[in-house]
């Protein structure tokens, strides 16, 4: 699922670097970038979750990609993209075959 958001975001953003990784803890890497980015043209998106202090509070599979306000612009590329090929449908069997477990 991450691989599809990732280049999804890449995709919309037009760029090759669209999705970033800073260092800090849970709430700085979660709020304060993506809001600043957001207001930014052609800002990046973050991927976060990684402050070990923070990973107890979410299940174990969990990062987090906030977009805000490129959402829209993520959803207007879907159609004829990469999530409707071949390719894509067996990376989401495999999700959808993967064991679910709990924390």
């Amino acid at each position: 699922m991450l691989a599809g958001l990732f280049t999804l975001t890449n995709y919309a953003l037009e760029k090759t670097d669209g999705v970033y990784t800073p260092f800090g803890s849970g709430c700085s890497a979660h709020f304060d970038p993506p809001t600043e980015g957001s207001r930014k043209e052609q800002s990046r998106v973050i991927l976060g979750m990684f402050d070990v202090s923070a990973r107890p509070m979410v299940e174990k599979d969990v990062l987090t990609l906030p977009c805000l306000t490129r959402c829209s612009k993520l959803l207007e590329n879907v159609s004829g993209s990469f999530l409707q090929t071949e390719s894509w449908k067996k990376v989401l069997q495999r999700i959808q075959d993967k064991p679910k477990t709990h924390l």
